[in-house]
């Protein structure tokens, strides 16, 4: 291993450091300015007092007459700089967001908005299978009806069309042998058996042989039925009759593969009926039925927060509360619901969240096939809340909150940004689960499905509402959990912002980086798509995903370990390819980056049982899962950030307990033909890699080579090699020791 002698710091040694760097930052900062211009509201001028906009579509008033203020001096209050920066709670930022936000600071008074309490009735009150849009006199259909009044109830088949080889057709999630809820497509046991509502999904309900080799997997015969499931025999393996009480007690056999994957049932033999999971619970005035929310009479919306007139006001949410009531004087000669308005005074920005069609939410909730995709919660026999491991949960977070958010408004004339909530965590991990998802007219491309999910939201928006070309889409926010981010964002909508889990600029058209054959986007026609790239810093954010509170890193505090009780230099833990049993085949995974990283340092022997060829013992890079995960990562130095089919969680991972995040990843528009030659380049051309480390009371970011984040810039050779980065780590771990 490298030797160094151990230098000694003092905390003055590491002052002076310090600021040397924020003087280089500073000088960095004016010559390549970090934030870019960014004008989401150049159609629609935005008032620097942050006042309310213009008069509504329908002509009335969209705010109190006696609520306008004096315009702020902001030239005055906020002077610009000669790069027309301004200083706001000592952040330096461009003018335009600068200005913008300070007219909207805590300091200005609050304005006083119009919301419009909705009363349109829909027709046959949605027949008992929907629930009523009040503002648009629209049905919300449950899953498995349709029609303008629900009324149309839908065959949804679990099976593809059967053969000879194949009587139940080829696999698809939510093949079924047994009885199949055509409401739904899910399969459950059925009349005639002791428990007909007891799940028999996918592999329960069909035979498997014996492994080929100690240690594989069973083999499924999708092509025979696996009758034994039914028997009341209780030497065999059963499932549709077995008594709960038996099964716990070991006195009957039952299949092992058979369990509770649908949501809103708990326990070995699905016999506790549990809360199912809805978007914020349906926010109190509603009931959860497998994901959708069934709105009491009154509400509405995909968490029955929004009122109708016929509301009590005592329940509104606290996001239209405290209201003064605008009653027509002629309301109680007709007899007729009518709109209502509530003068409620809140602070911008102000947000609208669009209430869509549940086809792009709510359904995609209901109709889910294994209770943990695409949320960030489930309930357990205690109704209990269970937080889950689902990377990709901050989708759903993240729309809970702007739900109840006390920015959000009902008056798409007041409002500064527009929420297009399309879930498409939902979407991707359900593209499999039904022939009616149409999978098969994207030729099996999850991205295409998604994409069209997206173009189809775009298109109801611009069909049912004004707001979209008041700015052509520059104040929308669509948000993207999957791998890649915005990459299969259909080229309609991207004027607006993203919201993803990686600022990933360097993929154009036909340049897709992941590895699962389903998620590649090459192949969606430009004519769809457009020549975007996936994350554009002009105008998108990246959201940190979804991390499960683990409450014994927590309560032991691992983040705030010292330095000296970390004693592995290097660490990272995840697939590394095909040199290790049980890793990913495909050369594009991870862009080779992971497979390259195992090829010098792996710590634990590969299929020809050599270890990596720079192998040190305070290094560890492993494909085994570790029990000790969080342990490991508070134990380290520094932890390796590296791509998988897409972004990675190590991110959040690391910084949470303490240890300092190394990305690597390829940052360049010039994308390789040979995959060989695209670990060079992460180095050659515009690699990351980011330190994060605290001195004192200070935080140090240190940015290497070609990055125009800046603070400081450190240039090592640029044809870097695995060597000189570890030392490099040695170094600064070394530096105050």
């Amino acid at each position: 291993m490298i030797s160094i002698s151990k230098w000694k710091c003092s905390w003055s040694l590491m002052a002076t450091i310090a600021s040397i760097v924020a003087l280089v930052s500073v000088v960095h900062l004016f010559l390549f300015p970090v934030v870019p211009s960014f004008d989401p509201f150049s159609v629609r001028k935005v008032q620097d007092s942050c006042g309310p906009n213009n008069e509504s579509v329908d002509g009335r008033t969209g705010h109190d007459p006696g609520n306008l203020q004096p315009v702020l001096d902001l030239e005055h209050k906020f002077p610009a700089d000669l790069h027309r920066a301004v200083v706001y709670r000592n952040a330096p930022w461009k003018a335009e967001i600068g200005r913008w936000l300070s007219g909207c600071d805590a300091v200005t008074k609050e304005v006083s908005v119009v919301e419009t309490i909705s009363g349109r009735s829909c027709k046959n009150d949605c027949g008992g299978q929907g629930v009523c849009n009040y503002e648009l006199g629209q049905c919300r259909c449950f899953h498995g009806f349709s029609g303008e009044g629900c009324s149309e109830r839908l065959h949804l088949e679990c099976n593809y069309p059967k053969s000879p080889e194949l009587p139940y057709g080829r696999w698809v999630v939510s093949i079924c042998s047994a009885h199949c809820d055509p409401t739904r497509a899910m399969c459950f046991c059925g009349e005639g058996t002791k428990y007909p509502n007891r799940p028999a999904a996918e592999t329960c309900g069909f035979q498997l042989s014996l492994p080929s080799e100690p240690g594989a997997p069973r083999q499924v015969d999708w092509a025979k039925p696996d009758v034994d499931i039914y028997t009341t025999n209780k030497s065999k393996l059963g499932w549709c009759n077995v008594d709960p009480a038996e099964g716990y007690a070991n006195k009957v056999k039952f299949k092992e593969e058979c369990d509770c994957k649908y949501d809103c049932l708990s326990g070995r033999f699905c016999e506790v009926p549990v809360l199912c999971s809805c978007i914020n619970q349906c926010s109190g005035h509603g009931h959860c039925r497998g994901g959708f929310c069934q709105c009491a009479n009154g509400w509405y919306g995909t968490d029955c927060s929004i009122p109708s007139v016929t509301s009590s006001v005592r329940e509104w949410p606290q996001w239209l509360r405290p209201a003064q009531l605008d009653v027509p004087d002629n309301a109680h000669l007709t007899g007729k619901l009518v709109d209502l308005n509530a003068v409620v005074k809140k602070k911008r920005p102000l947000i609208y969240v669009y209430d869509l069609p549940p086809k792009f939410n709510s359904l995609l909730l209901e109709g889910r096939h294994f209770k943990f995709e695409c949320v960030n919660r489930l309930y357990n026999d205690n109704n209990a809340t269970i937080w889950t491991d689902q990377l990709y949960g901050a989708q759903m977070a993240l729309y809970e909150s702007i739900l109840a958010s006390p920015h959000r408004t009902l008056n798409g004339e007041e409002a500064d940004f527009f929420f297009v909530p399309v879930l498409d965590s939902c979407i991707i991990t359900r593209a499999d689960d039904a022939p009616h998802l149409s999978m098969e007219q994207h030729l099996g491309l999850r991205s295409s499905l998604t994409l069209e999910f997206y173009r189809k939201a775009y298109d109801h928006i611009v069909e049912h509402y004004p707001f979209w070309n008041r700015s052509s889409g520059r104040d929308h926010i669509w948000s993207f959990s999957w791998d890649e981010g915005a990459c299969y964002a259909p080229k309609e909508i991207w004027n607006s912002m993203m919201v993803v889990h990686w600022g990933n600029t360097n993929s154009k058209h036909n340049h897709s980086t992941t590895a699962y054959w389903a998620d590649n986007w090459d192949k969606i026609s430009s004519d769809r798509r457009g020549k975007h790239p996936c994350f554009d810093p002009d105008k998108d954010l990246v959201l940190p995903a979804w991390k499960r509170p683990d409450v014994i890193a927590l309560s032991t505090k691992l983040w705030a370990r010292p330095l000296e009780k970390r004693k592995t230099l290097f660490y990272f833990n995840g697939n590394l390819g095909p040199a290790y049993p049980n890793g990913r085949p495909e050369a594009l995974y991870s862009m080779g980056i992971r497979q390259k990283l195992a090829e010098e340092f792996g710590s634990t022997p590969n299929k020809d049982g050599n270890l990596g060829k720079q192998h040190a013992e305070n290094v560890i890079v492993s494909p085994l899962r570790s029990e000790r995960y969080h342990e490991d990562l508070a134990s380290s130095v520094f932890c390796g950030v590296m791509p998988g089919d897409g972004w990675s969680g190590r991110m959040e991972d690391s910084i949470l307990q303490g240890c300092i995040p190394v990305v690597i990843q390829v940052g360049s528009s010039a994308y390789p033909e040979n995959i060989e030659n695209m670990f060079d380049l992460a180095y050659k051309q515009q690699a990351t890699w980011l330190f994060m480390a605290q001195v004192s009371t200070l935080k140090l970011l240190v940015v290497c080579q070609n990055c125009r984040w800046g603070h400081f810039m450190l240039s090592p050779s640029r044809t870097v090699a695995f060597s000189n980065l570890l030392f490099f780590f040695y170094f600064l771990s070394k530096l105050c020791g």
